[in-house]
């Protein structure tokens, strides 16, 4: 079997590929034949050697994948051969309150931009059964944590969403999808189609529109938002706080536009908006989303699909950031 490995930082040319013998499971784990991976902002913050707490030279990148079940070990009773399987962002996170400190992939276990992968039988829930591996390779981090972000939002809500990154669009159709109805910014009047065809009621261009938060207000008749989901960081925060309803919760995901800006205490505190910080999501939020886009129908927005022996290809069009959807490796 072939693996990618970070031989060194700097870049998607880091990566070398190794082959190794094909692993057999233990008890309570499963071996799995990786058909497909995507790639998260983490991922670019990994190959630079910018991640904290730092990654060993030699592990196997990449959180997200999908594929089917190629032998079980002894004990297994979750799955049988054959089954298609999408894997939990974080592998000792199962529900409830994360309370202790969270396992991660290419941290403390090797990633997915492999041909094969052991792994224990309890971080894998069933793929839904209408997508595709390359579909079902991105919900792991991006779909879960736009559906942790979205977690409260009922019918009748309104929800504003940024840009077109993958947690942005699951976010959109997510939030169609219980009822609500979606805001969403970009850069590009190009993006605002796809915007509305996913559900996107209004959609606003930033840099058209610098003081987008007002923008909001006036197609909330000055109301506000219920729930932003914010992927800009301290760069985007005055404005989706200009945005908010009173009482509504702002879900900071990203900081994908930057340190920059931000927010002093006395207006925090004075906008009477709540802030969570969404840690993408146990299994069972993995098991919940994945059983709510089955029953919509919903699928994911690809990108673009890259062959495995492209990997390095497909990263270098990641970082580019000129996406929208996901980039997709196929194994």
């Amino acid at each position: 079997m072939r693996s990618f490995h970070i031989n060194s930082f700097g870049g998607p040319d880091s990566l070398i590929i190794k082959e190794s013998e094909l692993p057999k499971p233990g008890r309570g784990e499963v071996l799995v034949r990786v058909r497909a991976s995507s790639l998260n902002f983490r991922d670019l913050i990994i190959f630079a050697g910018q991640y904290q707490p730092p990654i060993q030279i030699g592990r196997v990148p990449l959180s997200d994948g999908a594929g089917e079940i190629e032998a079980l070990g002894e004990g297994v009773k979750r799955f049988r051969v054959g089954d298609k399987v999408v894997n939990s962002f974080l592998p000792n996170w199962f529900g409830g309150t994360l309370n202790t400190r969270a396992e991660q992939w290419s941290l403390d276990h090797d990633g997915w931009l492999t041909e094969y992968k052991v792994v224990n039988a309890e971080i894998l829930v069933p793929m839904p059964s209408h997508m595709s591996f390359e579909e079902g390779a991105t919900l792991s981090c991006a779909a879960v944590t736009a559906w942790s972000a979205l977690a409260g939002v009922r019918a009748g809500d309104v929800v504003l969403t940024q840009g077109t990154g993958g947690v942005s669009l699951f976010a959109v159709q997510l939030a169609t999808a219980l009822g609500a109805r979606v805001i969403s910014t970009t850069s590009r009047d190009e993006k605002a189609e796809m915007l509305r065809r996913l559900g996107a009621r209004d959609v606003i261009n930033y840099n058209a529109t610098p003081e987008w938060g007002d923008a909001v207000r006036e197609l909330t008749n000055g109301r506000g938002v219920d729930r932003v989901v914010e992927v800009g960081g301290p760069a985007t925060l005055p404005q989706s706080m200009k945005a908010s309803a009173v009482g509504a919760d702002i879900s900071i995901i990203g900081i994908l536009a930057g340190h920059e800006g931000g927010v002093d205490f006395m207006t925090m505190f004075r906008s009477r908006v709540g802030f969570r910080a969404v840690t993408v999501g146990s299994r069972r939020d993995l098991e919940d989303m994945c059983r709510a886009m089955e029953q919509h129908g919903i699928r994911p927005v690809i990108d673009s699909v890259y062959a495995f022996d492209d990997a390095k290809a497909a990263i270098a069009h990641f970082g580019a950031r000129n996406i929208a959807g996901k980039v997709v490796i196929q194994h």
